[in-house]
């Protein structure tokens, strides 16, 4: 095993706040053998293959920005383990011979309800970085949203996707930038604007930092301004570059609003007395999130989350989620509570950082099949069929 991965494990071993149980499975990561190593993305037989995979190609620094979840990683957790404890009641003898994924958004047809989540800076993660991630959106029909601090603009991407992808937002501190990027992302006729409010107040990754220490390459050919300093970010050239109003409040959205003809959709809103506010001050849709777990340490999973944000929304907005989603299961299961979309982050991270463009189109690949699989299974061939009834709290 990796000395970075092992020490990642080992500090998890000797984590006084973590369960007992979750340290002793910590501890038997870190001395055990090297699993199965894919030699090409079609090897892959279920997402989380491409973890290893991609651990063993990344930089420290890099894995550590991706691997990462805020203060001791436990909301990281949660996200993926709060799946565990839904359970699914199928129903039998029911004609699920064409099984039907698609769904609508805004308007628009998706052949599936999964779309890809935003994630800055792909290039760490891959020579070709959202350029590959787009490539493979296109070939598999996804839905794409495209960072705000990706290594590729908005009109590039729109190129390669031959269409222009959702834009999410990290707002400028100073409201003329602002309104300087909004205006350039819609002219590049990007439908809806995705703004993020989860890291207006910071955040605090003390694993990345960690992971960051190990790494003693010379970065100066893509980190132009010294080690540490982030690369370059073209959405905010021409601009100040400071982001994340800490100042910001519902005026703010309604102000966000009414400068731009795009949808805009908050992500980063996991309350029912948030979603109220949102819907009032003129959201068009929300996503659950807390930030892959990188956010907050809230402790609280973005499943658990969804359906009092689906209960507030009322049918009045589309609300979609995010975090700890790994397998077609857990996409079904965010569907059976409400959500209309499912997005997934680090899953097709893995993908690029092992395959490229292969990989990811691998990981949309397998997720698609997984949840056919899974409505089959279950006796609900459309996406109207899966409702709370087929769940049970485990």
């Amino acid at each position: 095993m990796n000395t970075n991965r092992r020490a990642f494990f080992q500090l998890l071993a000797a984590s006084v706040v973590l369960a007992p149980s979750v340290r002793t499975w910590a501890q038997q990561l870190s001395s055990s053998n090297d699993p199965f190593i894919l030699k090409s993305a079609q090897d892959a037989l279920q997402v989380m293959d491409f973890e290893e995979a991609a651990r063993r190609v990344l930089p420290a620094a890099h894995w550590g920005y991706m691997a990462s979840g805020s203060d001791n990683n436990m909301t990281l957790q949660a996200n993926v383990e709060a799946f565990k404890h839904i359970g699914l009641k199928p129903r039998r003898l029911v004609d699920v011979s064409k099984p039907d994924l698609s769904t609508r958004i805004f308007g628009s047809l998706w052949e599936t309800p999964l779309f890809i989540c935003p994630v800055g800076g792909q290039r760490a993660f891959h020579d070709e970085g959202e350029q590959a991630t787009a490539r493979a959106a296109k070939a598999r029909r996804h839905t794409m949203i495209l960072s705000n601090v990706s290594t590729y603009s908005v009109e590039e991407i729109a190129s390669t996707l031959g269409t222009p992808p959702w834009q999410q937002l990290y707002m400028p501190t100073k409201w003329q930038d602002t309104e300087k990027l909004v205006k350039r992302i819609e002219d590049a006729g990007s439908p809806v604007l995705v703004w993020t409010l989860d890291l207006l107040a910071g955040r605090n990754t003390p694993t990345m930092a960690r992971f960051a220490r190990q790494d003693t390459r010379d970065c100066i050919e893509c980190h132009t301004e010294g080690a540490g300093v982030q690369i370059h970010k073209p959405m905010y050239d021409g601009l100040e570059g400071k982001i994340n109003p800490s100042d910001a409040t519902w005026a703010t959205l309604e102000r966000l609003k009414k400068m731009t003809r795009m949808k805009v959709m908050l992500k980063g809103i996991d309350s029912a007395e948030d979603t109220e506010l949102a819907i009032q001050h003129g959201a068009d849709g929300i996503i659950v999130s807390n930030h892959g777990g990188r956010a907050a340490e809230t402790l609280r999973a973005t499943i658990d989350c969804l359906p009092e944000v689906v209960q507030a929304a009322k049918g009045r907005v589309p609300v979609l989620l995010d975090g700890g989603v790994r397998n077609g299961a857990d996409i079904y299961k965010a569907l059976a509570l409400g959500a209309a979309g499912v997005g997934i982050g680090r899953p097709y991270i893995w993908g690029l950082s092992a395959f490229g463009q292969a990989g990811v189109e691998r990981v949309l690949e397998i997720l698609r099949a997984e949840l056919k699989l899974t409505m089959q299974q279950m006796g609900t061939p459309t996406l109207k069929d899966i409702s709370a009834a087929r769940l049970a709290r485990a």
